[in-house]
């Protein structure tokens, strides 16, 4: 099997990002009421006051705001699935494993649409709470390990250095910048 991470890997983007900006056009009220407090989050962040978790339920406390969180991502997948890499598709197997640090309920309309198996961050849709650990860095491993115990991977991809604990336990792994994949 293929493990992939997702956003800047097989998606274009970071989809988290673009939802957020997505919901921002879509329902502008229900998230700028949250962007003042997001401000200073994000400076505790960059201060390093409060850790990666702490600023994501933050960032995606508008959603406790919206009257329909699941219309609303089948929506954004509608108008964003064309972000998927041509180069993933390619070469796209029904065994691929995506794990990401972006929220599970977010991924879920574009792994079904893929055909393919998703490890992700598990965050309440309603209040943008995450429930359990951010799925990062060796916590993806973690994860990966949980749910599918003794399995093997052949192939990481990702676009991110953060992500060498996955590229450990794989027989190769793959640095994906855009469509320039090298080992």
């Amino acid at each position: 099997m293929n493990t992939y991470d997702f956003d800047k890997t097989i998606f274009k983007s970071d989809s988290s990002y673009k939802f957020f900006l997505y919901c921002l056009t879509k329902h502008p009220v229900s998230v700028i009421r949250t962007l003042p407090k997001t401000a200073v989050y994000a400076i505790f962040y960059a201060s390093k006051k409060i850790d990666t978790k702490t600023l994501k339920v933050q960032v995606f406390s508008f959603l406790k705001h919206l009257k329909d969180v699941d219309s609303d991502v089948t929506a954004f997948w509608d108008k964003s699935f064309s972000g998927v890499q041509k180069w993933y598709l390619a070469q796209k197997k029904p065994d691929d494993i995506i794990i990401s640090a972006s929220p599970e309920f977010l991924l879920i309309p574009a792994c079904e649409r893929l055909g393919v198996a998703l490890l992700a961050t598990p965050m309440n849709k309603l209040s943008g709470e995450i429930e359990g650990l951010n799925c990062h860095d060796s916590e993806k491993v973690r994860r990966f390990y949980e749910k599918y115990p003794g399995a093997h991977t052949e192939n990481f991809y990702s676009d991110s250095l953060s992500d060498t604990p996955m590229a450990n336990i794989a027989d190769k792994a793959w640095l994906v910048n855009k469509s320039d994949i090298r080992p």
